[in-house]
């Protein structure tokens, strides 16, 4: 009979794995993943028999099909019962209990940075990715004059919070534009012309939350550094959804969200701060000069839930007992679905590269002649189907040229549920979405 620890064992599961109380459901998935071991990973991602068990771990509205989980995922049973749990205890003496679960938080923090490649000195949870990025956004010293270079495709939240700074700090903020889908060469080309002598914040996302173009991180960061210019990655869309390690990325901030590709509970996000850039870096909220090199003044917001965050661990236990390339490879395999069913209309525009690693659980897809906004509302009202339309907005937010539906499925998505988008974007342009203005 398999144990819990052999199980893990077989399949490369280890670390924050064994931070799971509740293991029924990693163990069925840990089993399931046994048993196609041997398989390379986009061969597991056609097994539907393996991916019945992921499936069965959630529990969603099977009444609607979600196909946003770029927003935020729904987490597996195993996860939402630890929040409950932990929530429960906090509530029975609230000061005592949300000290004694914070206090082993700091097994979340290592399990996380061994994971995702970093020290743990240099990784403090936070609430989202949003909260994260803010942190450097707003803790960096700039004087007038000095340069933030981004692009028009950045997060808007970010994009707001840089224009807040130009107007009370009177830095000089520079937006690339890019096509999409863009290549790395092209983007990393547009990033050097664009770099002056002013030029102090290099901020770009790893992969965009519009049409999830990959940027070439490593390349930028390393080009930066050797100018002595400072790097801030939004990886908001890319912790959980693909293989890499930060380590390997050579930034100095990397700000992301666990509620999208982890599946953990709303409410959680890490910040990666280079250790020799913690230092110098103010906290979002006031710290005393006792902690100024330490990872954790990044943390203090005052009062709040311990939950949360202790509930990380069964969303990482669960994230392992899968396997990110198996993970990234069933993502890919449910987008590839869907578009290879419908590129070959003249009207569709994939705005997303399909390439071999450029692509996995994201992508963004218009047809011409109807508007993203109306063709999500008619698959809403016929379909019941959940997508975002994406369309290009006025400063100080996202401005582009290009419109669609950001399609973000996730591990538990069936391959009915993809199918039945297919019918819906199809029912569109063979019949046309009734009352809708022309695109």
């Amino acid at each position: 009979m398999w144990s819990r620890r052999s199980f893990l064992r077989a399949t490369g599961a280890v670390g924050a794995s064994a931070l799971a109380v509740r293991t029924h459901g990693v163990e069925r998935v840990v089993a399931a993943s046994q048993a196609v071991a041997d398989r390379s990973p986009e061969e597991a991602a056609r097994d539907e028999f393996y991916w019945r068990e992921i499936q069965s771990a959630y529990a969603p509205d099977r009444t609607l099909i979600n196909l946003n989980n770029g927003h935020h995922s729904p987490s597996p049973r195993i996860v939402q019962d630890a929040l409950k749990r932990y929530l429960d205890m906090e509530n029975q003496d609230p000061v005592y209990y949300a000290a004694l679960i914070n206090r082993n938080a700091e097994r979340v923090r290592r399990a996380l940075a061994m994971e995702f490649g970093c020290d743990p000195e240099e990784l403090a949870i936070t609430r989202n990715a949003s909260e994260s990025l803010q942190i450097a956004q707003g803790g960096l010293d700039l004087k007038p004059g000095d340069e933030v270079i981004t692009t028009d495709q950045d997060y808007p939240r970010m994009l707001v919070t840089w224009d807040q700074r130009t107007r009370r700090d009177h830095i000089k903020l520079t937006r690339i534009q890019f096509p999409v889908p863009s290549t790395q060469k092209d983007l990393y080309d547009r990033f050097e012309r664009a770099i002056t002598p002013q030029t102090r914040v290099l901020h770009f996302c790893h992969i965009t939350n519009i049409t999830g173009q990959l940027f070439p991180v490593r390349d930028l960061c390393r080009m930066a550094r050797q100018r002595g210019i400072t790097t801030i990655v939004d990886g908001a869309h890319a912790v959980a959804h693909f293989p890499y390690k930060i380590r390997d990325l050579e930034c100095d901030f990397y700000g992301t969200s666990l509620h999208k590709w982890l599946c953990a509970p709303v409410g959680n996000g890490f910040l990666y701060v280079r250790k020799d850039t913690i230092a110098k870096t103010w906290p979002m909220q006031a710290a005393g000069a006792g902690q100024t090199a330490d990872i954790r003044k990044f943390e203090e917001v005052g009062t709040m839930p311990a939950a949360p965050h202790a509930a990380i661990a069964e969303a990482l236990a669960f994230h392992q007992a899968i396997g990110i390339e198996r993970k990234a490879a069933r993502l890919r395999y449910l987008t590839l679905r869907w578009a290879n069913a419908l590129k070959g209309n003249p009207r569709i525009r994939i705005h997303s590269s399909l390439e071999p690693g450029q692509t996995w659980g994201l992508a963004l897809v218009g047809v011409d002649g109807i508007q993203a906004s109306a063709l999500s509302q008619f698959l809403m009202d016929k379909y019941r189907i959940i997508v975002v339309a994406i369309a290009g907005g006025a400063p100080p937010s996202q401005v582009f040229d290009f419109q669609g539906l950001r399609v973000t499925p996730n591990v538990y998505t069936t391959l009915e549920e993809i199918d039945t988008f297919v019918a819906g974007m199809q029912d569109a342009l063979q019949n046309g979405v009734p009352g809708a203005a022309k695109a």
